[in-house]
């Protein structure tokens, strides 16, 4: 029998005018999977990762006849599962990105946008000072920041310059691999250090926790019995229009005991108890301006309730595409069902509803009402796991096509076009269809497995790729002067997060565990925040994280992007 086929899969065709796919995509799979093996080495709880296929490749490019790889389908695979890569994550923040910006968030993107600043700063001062070449500090940079999209971006317009030399581009990337290490390494190592320079005590900043926290901001219930004379014989849709804040009523206890669902069209009588809604920061006025606040359990009302008319409690998914996008108003669930909508859960916050809310399909709504009518809202509302687990194939390419068109638009000459790229245009396009996407009925929507999938499968294609394409130059590299680049890296990584830390906790009076977040969001750093949230057990440096972590990539894409054309 023949085996010739088996000898060009693994070791190519060895005609390097005519090299094997088949051994490129089979050299590609012994990458990642070798790379994935590797990532679950720690060393004191901590692990490189995805970054081990980057080191893998650069292995395998190494020992491998470079004639053998047909570089036209590693150069798709890197390009494409960049693509993958960035669009996910952006569709992922993208619900929660411009609230984020509402919240306080501006002060921490302010920090973390500092902290990228002085990165490339610094860089471009090594640059003038030693006279290492712009390019290869690019990939530096972009490895002592542990930011791959930025790699991306760099070689992508480096390529795109029409001046493209092979020797600088396999600069980048060697610059990139041989500063990441100890890139993740510092951004903790500063982390521990900044603790114990600014004498945390975590003690305190327990108790200080609560203050920083967006727990005041969730719903809450309570009871009012209700004595506002002025309101008297009033609806509660009058009540809204004169007390501008967001609040729902879901029952109403009259004197009779009798327990109603309330609406829009409810009738408010001196004495009646009534059920709200609302957020901690909002509680005092709100039931300041019903009556005077009584104690009553969650068993007095559902018992009562059960007394007079039997009403059930249930959480409903949105699951039809039909909905996607409308809003309570358009909806009429209370008028059509009599039913109450009391919560929306979205991205794993509760949020209080209101009538010009617009909903998105995986949503979940707590809706109360009898029996029937919440089973007839649950018919109309999907409420099926089944259709959530269905992809939804048409946004996710419908904005690819958009991002690849709107990182080709050239922005500015200086003295090249400036473009966003094949990384920064599918992310801004991806955060636009995460939170503006049900405006126009489409069901962005996936599940969190399924986003995490693909972007680590287009992490690691991309990451396999660039390895194995700068594996043949890595060792002479190294040898002849690379090894100045790991300095270089320690400083581009430890400087700006220092005096940036400083600044956060001395001028701005910053929560500690927050602060980890915003220095590992600055730096894109999935391994330094999950340090941050073991050390600090809580949620903390999560949210921050992903407050300024969008910002953070869309400015780390265009400044690595703006560093390349100044070299040219």
């Amino acid at each position: 029998m023949d085996f010739n086929w088996l000898k060009t899969v693994i070791m190519g065709s060895g005609d390097p005018m005519h090299p094997s796919i088949a051994h490129t995509v089979f050299v590609l799979a012994a990458v990642i999977a070798s790379g994935i093996a590797l990532s679950r080495i720690k060393i004191k709880g901590i692990s490189l990762g995805m970054t081990w296929i980057l080191f893998t490749g650069i292995a395998f490019g190494h020992f491998l006849d470079s004639g053998t790889i047909h570089h036209d389908t590693l150069h798709f695979i890197k390009e494409f599962g960049l693509i993958l890569f960035v669009f996910f994550i952006g569709l992922q923040v993208g619900p929660g990105f411009f609230s984020s910006l509402m919240s306080g968030g501006l002060k921490l993107i302010g920090l973390a946008a500092l902290v990228i600043f002085l990165g490339v700063g610094t860089a471009y001062a090594i640059h003038l000072i030693t006279g290492e070449p712009l390019p290869t500090m690019v990939g530096v940079l972009s490895g002592a920041v542990t930011n791959t999209p930025g790699l991306g971006a760099a070689q992508q317009a480096y390529a795109d310059s029409g001046m493209a030399d092979p020797t600088i581009a396999n600069s980048i990337s060697l610059g990139y691999a041989v500063a990441y290490p100890l890139g993740v390494v510092g951004i903790i190592t500063t982390m521990i250090i900044m603790r114990y320079v600014l004498r945390v005590d975590f003690k305190k900043e327990d108790e200080g926790l609560a203050a920083m926290s967006n727990e005041t901001n969730l719903p809450h219930r309570y009871s009012v019995e209700f004595t506002n004379e002025m309101l008297a014989g009033k609806t509660i849709a009058i009540a809204h229009m004169l007390i501008n804040r967001q609040f729902v009523v879901s029952r109403i206890m009259h004197k009779s005991g009798e327990i109603v669902m309330a609406d829009g069209n409810s009738v408010l009588n001196i004495g009646d108890r009534l059920r709200i809604i609302c957020t901690e920061e909002d509680r005092d006025a709100i039931l300041a301006f019903f009556g005077k606040p009584i104690e009553m359990s969650l068993e007095e009302w559902g018992a009562a309730a059960m007394q007079s008319t039997p009403l059930v409690s249930r959480r409903i998914l949105i699951t039809r595409e039909d909905v996607n996008g409308k809003t309570f108003a358009d909806l009429r669930l209370r008028t059509r069902y009599g039913i109450n909508i009391t919560r929306v859960h979205r991205s794993g916050v509760d949020l209080i509803p209101y009538q010009g809310m617009e909903l998105q399909v995986g949503d979940k709504v707590m809706v109360v009402g009898p029996e029937a009518a919440v089973a007839q809202a649950e018919k109309a509302l999907g409420n099926s796991l089944k259709k959530l687990d269905h992809p939804n194939l048409l946004p996710v390419f419908i904005g690819i096509a958009l991002g690849v068109l709107l990182g080709s638009v050239p922005l500015m000459n200086i003295p090249q076009p400036v473009k966003l790229g094949l990384a920064g245009g599918p992310l801004i396009i991806a955060i636009l269809l995460g939170r503006f996407g049900p405006h126009f009925h489409l069901v962005t929507y996936t599940t969190m497995s399924a986003n995490l999938m693909m972007r680590e499968i287009g992490l690691a294609m991309f990451l396999a790729a660039v390895g194995i394409g700068a594996g043949d130059g890595f060792v002479d590299a190294v040898v002849g002067g690379g090894y100045k680049w790991v300095g270089y890296g320690v400083i581009i990584t430890v400087l700006p997060l220092v005096l940036v830390a400083l600044l956060a906790r001395l001028k701005f009076k910053l929560n500690y565990y927050t602060m980890m977040g915003l220095m590992a969001g600055s730096m894109t750093d999935p391994p330094a925040l999950g340090f941050a949230s073991v050390s600090s057990g809580n949620d903390m440096p999560a949210v921050s994280y992903a407050t300024v972590y969008p910002v953070v990539m869309f400015l780390r894409v265009l400044t690595a992007q703006l560093l390349m054309l100044m070299a040219l």
